[in-house]
């Protein structure tokens, strides 16, 4: 939704506020009863502070918005989306696979997927193509360097970012009394979407339930 064309913004302004439409080369207008459902990458705001995009077609679609959190904000979601992808590719090419290597499992939880489930797909399209045996591995050098975190320093540096990022989110948990999204929720507080601090409250296994009855102590 945020690389339409100015004029594509236009028209399907037009279709959404009219529920009309005209066919090519024709100039009777057809009504229609549709509900559409948009998605982008790209931080619609900015475009509309930058001209890019229309606000009036913005506030026509950003009806009931939904944000879904990048993959490295829900690794509870891999090991998943992992075996759905080995048994599609596996089916379609005639393979099938009794195990997943170890080694492979732990690289596919430390890394960070930087193009999401999308990368996640063709790394493992690539090694079930590639693959002789029924166990399922893939080459480490698949994946960018920079996503691995095996290496100890890393680990213990990845370990207490954690930990800070689980104390700041238990603090604004504590100020929100345990709720999450609001004006005065820990969200809003942290600056984050709603479904983004969700995910990593259920990564870090918090619990937010316990922070209900803080602000009336």
């Amino acid at each position: 939704m945020g690389d339409l064309p100015p004029e594509i913004q236009i028209a399907l302004l037009r279709v959404l506020q009219e529920r009309e439409i005209e066919r090519v080369g024709s100039n009777r207008a057809i009504p229609v009863d549709v509900r559409v459902l948009a998605a982008t990458n790209r931080d619609l705001d900015t475009l509309v502070a930058q001209g890019k995009l229309r606000q009036d077609l913005l506030y026509r679609l950003n009806v009931v918005p939904i944000q879904m959190p990048s993959l490295r904000e829900r690794a509870d979601d891999i090991p998943v989306l992992v075996d759905y992808f080995i048994g599609r590719f596996g089916k379609k090419s005639g393979k099938k696979f009794g195990t997943i290597d170890k080694r492979t499992a732990e690289l596919f939880e430390a890394y960070q997927w930087p193009g999401n489930v999308r990368e996640l797909q063709n790394v493992i399209e690539r090694a079930v193509l590639l693959s002789e045996g029924n166990i399922f591995s893939v080459d480490e050098t698949w994946l960018k360097r920079q996503g691995l975190q095996f290496a100890g320093p890393t680990m213990a540096l990845n370990g207490a970012l954690q930990r800070q990022e689980k104390e700041m989110i238990e603090a604004a948990l504590a100020e929100s009394g345990g709720r999450v999204s609001g004006p005065g929720g820990a969200a809003t507080k942290l600056g984050l979407p709603r479904p983004t601090l969700e995910a990593r409250i259920k990564r870090l296994g918090i619990n937010k339930y316990r922070f209900k009855d803080q602000l009336s102590n």
